[in-house]
């Protein structure tokens, strides 16, 4: 997991895990007062859902963003480079991907996390 993180680029793969931090806390912070008293209404608390959503989806559009740039790198030094194999090309195109591929995962869970506090609000109203 480590060496993902490596290969996927610090910077962006530090960007993205900082953003799943952000979900997390995002979700503990507003949701457990809301579990432990229940005061807050159904309407302000379905409206800070939303946040989760859309901080997922900005992690998305990061690990998009830190692909584009890799690629982008890698075609200029392909560029200079008069003979490049296929494998080399092909594996550079793999770990090009690792960023959006964990961009999408932590989508996907930003937006389980949401259904799921939905569900519970919900069922609590």
């Amino acid at each position: 997991m480590k060496n993902l993180f490596y290969m996927g680029g610090p910077l962006f793969m530090g960007i993205l895990t900082g953003l799943l931090i952000l979900i997390i806390a995002y979700a503990v912070y507003h949701f457990y007062p809301i579990l432990k008293t229940g005061r807050l209404s159904p309407e302000k608390a379905s409206s800070r859902l939303k946040h989760i959503r859309a901080i997922g989806l900005f992690a998305l559009i990061t690990g998009v963003l830190g692909q584009l740039i890799g690629l982008y790198t890698a075609f200029s030094v392909i560029e200079r480079a008069a003979d490049i194999s296929p494998a080399m090309m092909f594996g550079g195109l793999k770990i090009s991907m690792i960023t959006t591929l964990y961009g999408m995962l932590i989508y996907l869970f930003s937006i389980l996390l949401w259904f799921l506090l939905d569900l519970f609000l919900i069922k609590k109203t």
